[in-house]
């Protein structure tokens, strides 16, 4: 139940100009554009309050400040020095970063919860600071001129896709344009990431940081990558797809290979590359999903602003999504659905039905989930091909001012029928949330400790994360094998 992003302002203005020349800044040629930097800087501004609907600005301007002093020293490096650069630390636990035309540059809490060291965030800021000197979103709203999307669209949804993984790219790009593949949309070509490679490597270079930080920066995400897949191997699934900074970064060995030969190329004295620095700057920092947008415990779920939780049965997935909240079998055929009602329909069961379900046929009884009053009903309505279906839902009045639109779905009658016993028992788990409910949702917060002599196995006994030995090598870059120096300072998660 997080923001989502409006398309609306992706779709206006198409253009069909032929574009102007410009010199670009990084290699000196002339190039056609359908973008000046005036349209860049304009662009840029839409797309930033767009991005910050999307995801917020992490509320800590300590970590803010931060980060924008490193992104500045970065930029005033850069081949764009006359630029008014942002640096916004995003509220997401997503790993990622990316930038937007004219001068916008993010990174996410979740990458910074990753990273090991100052430099580590600097190769991930240089890099998308290089995608901007070099112009890439500007070359890229120009070859996909043609693909019938204005400047404004091909630039910053090729910039969304790299934010959100490729995963999202056919449901977007089929909201912008039906004529546009994905792939075509999505992402910066091979040229353009060894390109912003190596202009990172050469801003890193030139305020003194070891550009190997680059490299180390892709192991770090390549681990994330391994522990995704191993866990989804012992929990018998395939390996999910690749949905953070490395869906969009191709990451693969002979990358690897190019970034290495490229930090060799600087042969200088580097400064201390601020790890004690890093890890003062991201303690206290939020690390997972954020309470304001509802959080998972096990398998609970609660929503604190709107104060309600729910449990979802033995096997089930908790997925929060932009607009909705799912609860979703094993089978994966099944599931329950929780909206909130918007308040402008009101908060009669029977308007609220008619408005968000449009049934032909309904039939309803009052009954009571725990404290709550309810109101169950039972129809059909017509699908988008005239066809009569089965439609049902819940409606609960509560917690609070609000009132919730529990509907259960499934992929036909007969997986409903198997999931029968399931839904009813997770709709019945809805309920007001409880002191213990709020002392479970807790957030989590990252901390810094001196490494035990018992090692990893000795602070999984106090961490909160569900496989916490793994979870905790990962935080500090020893997923592989390895361990610390005892005494060292690592990275843990506490409780709040």
């Amino acid at each position: 139940m997080r923001r989502y992003f409006s398309l609306g302002v992706l779709t206006a203005a198409l253009v069909a100009g032929c574009g102007t020349t410009v010199v670009n800044p990084v290699t000196g040629q002339a190039e056609r554009t359908v973008m000046s930097e005036e349209a860049e800087l304009a662009e840029g501004a839409k797309g930033h309050q767009e991005v910050l609907k999307e995801y917020g600005v992490y509320d800590n301007p300590a970590l803010q400040a931060y980060v924008n002093t490193l992104g500045q020293k970065l930029a005033a490096q850069s081949h764009r020095t006359g630029l008014t650069w942002h640096f916004t630390v995003l509220d997401s636990p997503v790993i990622n970063a990316f930038a937007l035309p004219g001068g916008y540059v993010y990174v996410t809490r979740g990458i910074m919860a990753y990273m090991e060291s100052e430099a580590d965030l600097a190769g991930v800021i240089g890099h998308e600071i290089g995608h901007v000197t070099a112009r890439h979103g500007a070359q890229r709203a120009t070859s996909q001129q043609n693909a019938g999307l204005g400047v404004f669209a091909a630039s910053v949804l090729g910039v969304l896709l790299e934010s959100q993984g490729l995963a999202g790219a056919g449901d977007l790009a089929g909201q912008v344009s039906q004529t546009v593949a994905a792939g075509y949309v999505a992402s910066y070509g091979r040229e353009q990431e060894l390109q912003a490679d190596g202009l990172g490597a050469e801003y890193l270079a030139r305020t003194h940081y070891d550009p190997r930080n680059m490299v180390d920066v892709i192991r770090v995400l390549q681990d994330q990558e391994r522990f995704a897949a191993d866990q989804a191997q012992a929990q018998g699934k395939p390996a999910p797809a690749r949905g953070n900074w490395l869906a969009s970064h191709p990451s693969n060995d002979q990358r690897l290979n190019n970034m290495t030969d490229l930090a060799t190329q600087y042969i200088g004295s580097y400064g201390d590359e601020g790890r004690a620095r890093y890890q003062k700057a991201i303690q206290g920092m939020a690390f997972g999903e954020s309470p304001e947008q509802g959080l998972s415990r096990g398998q609970n779920f609660y929503h604190a602003p709107l104060g309600f939780a729910l449990t979802a049965p033995d096997g089930w997935q908790i997925q929060n999504a932009a607009d909705t909240l799912s609860l979703v079998n094993a089978a994966r055929d099944a599931m329950l659905v929780v909206h909130v009602v918007p308040k402008q329909i009101g908060k009669d069961p029977n308007t609220i039905v008619r408005t968000l379900l449009k049934p032909t046929q309904v039939r309803s009884e009052s009954v009571q989930i725990g404290a709550l009053q309810a109101t169950r009903f039972v129809g059909v309505r017509q699908n988008a091909k005239g066809q009569l279906q089965s439609v049902e839902a819940t409606v609960v009045n509560g917690p609070g001012e609000h009132t919730y639109l529990l509907q259960p779905q499934a992929r036909d009658a007969a997986a409903l029928q198997r999931a029968r016993a399931e839904i009813r028992e997770a709709e019945g788990s809805f309920r007001a949330m409880t002191a213990q409910d709020r002392s479970a949702a807790r957030p989590w917060v990252m901390k810094t400790v001196a490494y035990p002599t018992g090692g990893f196995a000795e602070l999984a006994k106090t961490s909160p994360l569900e496989t916490p030995e793994q979870q905790l090598r990962l935080l500090n870059g020893f997923y592989a094998g390895g361990e610390p120096k005892a005494g060292q300072w690592v990275k843990v998660v506490g409780v709040q």
